[in-house]
């Protein structure tokens, strides 16, 4: 940890000791059920694997590699792919077949064995690497993970046994299973409160470009919306929520994180069809964008050249200017510090030098909020505790009685007194509040209406 303020270290130092408290704390598992369907999924994946065995896929793969043969063996799959000509296509970047799920995903249709494959390399993950590390890190019904402040080079928190903030999202079934296990103290709730769009915000206090901070200042604007418009050609009217979240998820936040257009090309074009979007009166993306003189994907990539290099050079220039003047000095200096006082240095590449400060800055106005709310909790000798941290949320284990209080308490600290405390959030900070129903697992919280 490089602290270049008093501050910087204070944020840590009594972070360090917040967290501690949380992990004491402890969050409750429902072991039973969590026991139970680990039983289930291991019957599960012994069942795909009988399948599997007996499929022409299957029966292959064993007669290649014999008493070696290894359903899990990446190495292998790719090998068998060669053997028997079947193409991919996507490459590894050591020039061999790529069988990540992506690619699996893309050759269901002609080889359906493969959807079992897949099943059980899911099914195993879920049983392996979730469920297991979360059973084994149980006492008397709880979990205390770690909470770390000092293994990330972005001065982000980490988290171990087990890992809090890698409970799954993307993956429904998977992210549904987990947080079921996950419950509050018998006869309270489980709150969990959220930094809405934290990184975006905190962005605009380093480059400060006014057609950003307009965006998150005027509640009326819609930059996912506005850009899943120009993505897809569209008029307001036609958006749809699955329109906007392409937008904001294969758009603009992978360009915020330095990707760039062709990639962006990519999953927006193999969105419409995995997705099945449609405009809000019912016509394919695809026959829209044809009708617009869109007819193919190397005419949608040329597209999304346009759109990125209106989003950088005429819609986000002083945002442009930013990121070129700091990595210029990073380049100069070696290092660069953070607006809370952390200095990053060594070797990064370009993108880590215009992410790292925001994702750092971002994760410390989570820290001094927990720490402040902590503090809080403690000075009323209020029963609601804090029981776990991800990135940009807070969760909490509440007395019900106490739930109004709590929420006014989070709402005033995280998004009234940390402006006060740091005057260089130039934008309104927002927050989310989800809350479960009595004895209602994590998987059941609802946002509560504000």
């Amino acid at each position: 940890m490089r602290p270049t303020r008093k501050d910087a270290y204070k944020l840590f130092h009594e972070g360090t000791l917040a967290l501690a408290d949380v992990e004491r704390n402890g969050i409750k598992i429902d072991v039973p059920y969590l026991k139970n369907q680990s039983e289930k999924i291991k019957k599960r994946i012994q069942k795909n694997q009988d399948l599997f065995i007996q499929s022409e896929l299957g029966i292959a793969w064993k007669s290649v590699f014999k008493e070696k043969t290894n359903f899990d063996s990446g190495f292998q799959l790719s090998k068998l792919f060669q053997i028997l000509g079947i193409k991919v296509k996507n490459i590894t970047e050591k020039g061999n077949i790529s069988v990540d799920e992506k690619s699996l995903n893309e050759l269901v249709k002609s080889i359906p064995e493969i959807d079992i494959l897949l099943r059980m390399r899911k099914l195993k993950k879920l049983e392996g690497t979730y469920i297991k590390n979360i059973l084994e890190s149980c006492f008397d019904g709880y979990c205390h993970p770690s909470f770390n402040l000092h293994k990330v080079r972005t001065y982000r928190s980490s988290c171990s046994e087990p890992n809090f903030q890698n409970i799954p999202i993307r993956d429904k079934e998977i992210g549904n299973i987990i947080r079921r296990a996950f419950i509050p103290r018998q006869g309270r709730k489980l709150l969990e409160c959220d930094y809405t769009g934290i990184e975006v915000r905190i962005a605009c206090c380093y480059h400060k470009d006014p057609v950003m901070v307009s965006y998150i200042k005027d509640k009326t604007k819609d930059l996912h919306r506005d850009m899943a418009m120009q993505c897809y050609s569209l008029d307001k009217d036609q958006i749809t929520k699955d329109i906007r979240y392409c937008g904001k998820n294969k758009f603009v936040f992978p360009q915020f994180y330095g990707d760039y257009y062709v990639n962006c090309a990519k999953n927006l074009w193999e969105a419409i069809d995995e997705m099945d979007l449609k405009t809000a009166q019912n016509i394919p993306i695809k026959e829209h964008l044809s009708s617009s003189g869109i007819k193919t994907y190397s005419a949608f990539e040329k597209h999304i050249q346009k759109v990125e290099k209106d989003f950088w050079e005429v819609k986000f220039k002083k945002y442009t200017e930013w990121k070129k003047l700091h990595y210029k000095r990073y380049l100069q200096y070696g290092y660069f510090d953070t607006l809370t006082g952390f200095r990053c240095s060594g070797l990064m590449s370009r993108n880590d030098v215009i992410n790292y400060p925001v994702q750092g800055s971002a994760f410390h106005c989570l820290l001094w909020s927990l720490i402040q709310v902590q503090n809080i909790l403690k000075e009323k000798n209020m029963k609601s505790l804090i029981v776990g941290q991800i990135h940009d949320s807070i969760i909490l284990d509440i007395e019900s009685s106490e739930e109004e209080e709590i929420c006014e308490i989070l709402k005033n600290i995280m998004t009234k007194k940390i402006i006060e405390h740091w005057d260089w959030i130039i934008v309104p900070l927002d927050i989310e509040i989800e809350i479960t129903p009595i004895n209602g697992s994590w998987n059941e919280k609802k946002e509560k209406s504000k």
